[in-house]
């Protein structure tokens, strides 16, 4: 497990292992209590595996490759699906499922001890990146499924006849917001982005992901060290590794022969790159609570700014 060593943060010195991430993290959350029924091997599946691990442990290294090379072809595609747009086809049924889910998120962070040792403006920087990842896992993991439809896409005509008669100062301002332009003249998300976020659930769910292996996953989003402008970096980048270890040392003990499924698990955790939280919001909140900077809500519930 990774230590806190060379970290300068608060609270930092001295403390053991029983203070890691991971351990508050499954503490905290109340997440050890059912993870013998969720790891519990189903004899079909098990012969199934059986059968197939000596020829998948061979080719999981072109497996993964493919699987980045698809997921390259989601996103650089430049027509098709990337031109056309879809919303919500339940948008009452599906945005309340999605409230309840990031409350649950936000929830989550809050008690995660690590979490709240660092600055405040290391947690908000953390929070306004990760939060929209961390609400797509929480769709993965309370198997909250969504329909779509595709909404029509205003002609070139529409378009130049739109922002034509607007005034020089709404330009700007569609300019200045990219989410208020896509909000007003192209309702609706790109389908690219909306089959990026169905191909992760979908993803999730062909894995069974247990609860213990969301809750490291969950400490790998929510740490992330990639992000620039952070004051305790280091400390934030071993928190990242520890959780990495952790969900390793756990696979390797509950699925020892799968020899595949850590890498498995960490392709599908980097699909979450491409999802973007102002997708997100459009998608799953605008419907419900209009054009509110999803920031303004974020600080609202999570500090009661």
């Amino acid at each position: 497990m990774a230590t806190r060593e060379g970290c300068h943060c608060p609270g930092a010195g001295g403390q053991n292992n029983n203070n890691s991430i991971l351990y508050h993290i499954l503490k905290n959350d109340r997440l050890t209590t059912i993870e013998e029924q969720q790891t519990t091997p189903k004899p079909q599946q098990h012969q199934h595996q059986q059968h197939r691990w000596h020829r998948v442990s061979s080719s999981s290294s072109s497996s993964s490759s493919s699987s980045r090379l698809e997921l390259r072809q989601q996103q650089a595609c430049s027509c098709g699906s990337s031109r056309r747009r879809g919303s919500l086809r339940s948008p009452q049924v599906t945005c309340k499922a999605a409230s309840a889910v990031l409350v649950k998120t936000l929830r989550f962070v809050k008690n995660v001890p690590c979490f709240r040792e660092l600055p405040e403006d290391d947690q908000l920087l953390l929070v306004r990146n990760c939060w929209a990842p961390l609400l797509v896992l929480g769709f993965a993991q309370d198997r909250v499924d969504f329909e779509t439809t595709e909404t029509a896409e205003p002609s070139m005509l529409q378009r130049i006849l739109t922002g034509g008669s607007g005034s020089q100062s709404g330009l700007t301002d569609r300019q200045c917001d990219p989410l208020l332009e896509q909000s007003t003249e192209t309702p609706g998300v790109s389908l690219a982005d909306i089959q990026g976020i169905k191909a992760f659930l979908k993803k999730c769910w062909g894995l069974d992901i247990s609860t213990k292996e969301y809750a490291y996953i969950k400490g790998a989003v929510l740490f992330n060290s990639d992000l620039p402008g952070l004051r305790y970096l280091h400390y934030i980048q071993s928190l990242r590794r520890e959780a990495h270890q952790a969900l390793n040392e756990h696979v390797k003990l509950i699925h020892r022969d799968d020899t595949t499924r850590f890498a498995k698990l960490l392709i599908t955790l980097s699909m979450l790159r491409a999802i973007s939280p102002p997708v997100v919001a459009q998608l799953f909140f605008k419907p419900v609570i209009g054009a509110v900077n999803m920031e303004d809500v974020l600080l609202e519930m999570f500090y009661g700014k």
